[in-house]
């Protein structure tokens, strides 16, 4: 494995343009302007590697080797971070010192020429005496100190003391950016696998029945006979909006402000599709989310540990499903009791207090999602086949006048989307209860 960042990035470079190579080959065309890969006609990896299963273990092998290298660069361009960032430190601490600074580790006072001649006693005295003849003295100050004190504007035997509260109140600036408020994030769509359409209402067949008849037949005998039956069955393509007036000179004075509103105009309506897409009850204008549709197999926790419940729904979704499970879709607080399980004598099952510990259940991935109460989650088989959300145009964004807003220097920013989601086959998917 290579050691150096460039290296890795280079390395990296060429693992994932083989990979897309291989996807380039496999990818097959469909009627429903679905994405489909044909395996068997990957060609790019050798004569070593052919047929669906040998060339989906080298995926499989690819891509958690991209994975691997992914996260060395990350960990090597955070130490090359750190590295900038104590650049950065020893270059402040080897600035000079400013004026009345710190100097052999004592702080120096800066007093005006005012104050040292109102403070000297020479000066006194020679003022008691009415002033005869002239006067010498002198004082141990920097010339900068004297000059930066000068800028104060302080005259010969001033000695008001120059205050945040009595004189010239120091600037404060603000710091660049916000600081973000709390929100969910997007924790569904990533394992979704999305499509674009251009129709109103996704519709497509589904095999209902099918009852193989094959049996053996003495010669002469009348052939078996099998039944396959189709229904068409339909998803509509719903609409999710949001909006937010602001004021032409807050869009217009501050540049950054309308990149600000339109990202999180967007992230608003991603997020709502998000829960959408896992809990939507159907009902115009809501889409049907995962755990709504029917069709979905359910299994409750019973008496058993919550990882048991998880393994049964995987076995439902291959047994059942003729699937193979390729996620957990669980509440933090639910995976929070999973992450601190322990045996009889104290020791932490899924790793040490001090390590992150995987999120993983069964060897499957845990996307943890929090748009659904606690005590409930999902295990499903996250592919093409079986699942596909539609966008018909991503999130598209409009400004615009609302009423009287012309007049009042009033603009409105509109976004919205429009969404479908389809269950190929739902008992490829299995509702977890009661953990």
């Amino acid at each position: 494995m290579p050691d150096t960042i460039q290296e890795i990035r280079d390395e990296l470079a060429a693992k994932q343009d083989a990979l897309g190579k291989v996807f380039a080959e496999a990818l097959v065309s469909s009627d429903s302007g679905q994405k489909q890969y044909d395996f068997n006609k990957v060609k790019c990896l050798g004569d070593d590697v052919k047929g669906s299963i040998a060339v989906a273990e080298k995926v499989k092998q690819m891509d958690s080797e991209l994975n691997e290298l992914a996260e060395k660069a990350e960990t090597l361009e955070a130490a090359e971070q750190a590295a900038k960032n104590q650049a950065s430190r020893e270059k402040a601490l080897r600035r000079p010192p400013m004026p009345g600074g710190d100097r052999g580790g004592q702080a120096i006072i800066v007093k005006g020429l005012g104050e040292l001649l109102a403070e000297e006693k020479a000066y006194q005295d020679w003022l008691t005496r009415g002033m005869p003849q002239g006067l010498d003295f002198s004082f141990d100050v920097l010339p900068t100190d004297i000059l930066a004190k000068g800028m104060q504007a302080m005259t010969l035997q001033a000695k008001t003391l120059m205050t945040t509260s009595a004189g010239y109140a120091p600037e404060s600036v603000r710091l660049p950016g916000y600081v973000e408020a709390t929100t969910r994030p997007l924790q569904l769509i990533d394992i979704i696998p999305f499509s674009q359409t251009g129709m109103t209402s996704i519709k497509y067949m589904e095999e209902t029945t099918r009852t193989h008849g094959a049996a053996e037949r003495a010669e002469g005998g009348t052939y078996a006979e099998s039944t396959f039956a189709f229904t068409e069955k339909t998803s509509d393509v719903r609409k999710i909006t949001d909006s937010l007036p602001v004021t032409d000179e807050q869009l217009e004075d501050v540049p950054m402000m309308q990149g600000y509103i339109n990202g999180r105009l967007t992230f608003g309506i991603r997020q709502r599709l998000d829960t959408q897409l896992y809990v939507g009850d159907g009902s115009a204008p809501n889409l049907r989310g995962i755990v709504n549709v029917a069709g979905i197999q359910t299994q409750a926790k019973g008496a058993g540990p919550v990882p048991d419940v998880f393994y049964k729904a995987m076995t439902k979704i291959r047994v059942t499903g003729r699937a193979i499970p390729t996620h957990h879709v669980i509440h933090p607080e639910d995976w929070q009791d999973v992450r601190l399980m322990r045996t009889a004598d104290g020791v932490y099952i899924w790793g040490s207090p001090s390590e992150a510990g995987p999120d993983r259940l069964w060897g499957l991935p845990v996307a943890q999602n929090e748009a659904r109460a606690a005590g409930s989650g999902l295990t499903g088989s996250f592919q093409p086949s079986w699942i596909s959300g539609f966008e018909k145009k991503g999130v598209d964004l409009q400004v615009g006048y609302v009423g009287t807003q012309f007049v009042e220097g009033k603009r409105t920013v509109r976004g919205d989307m429009r969404a479908a989601l389809v269950l190929f086959r739902p008992a490829a998917f299995c509702n977890v209860t009661g953990l």
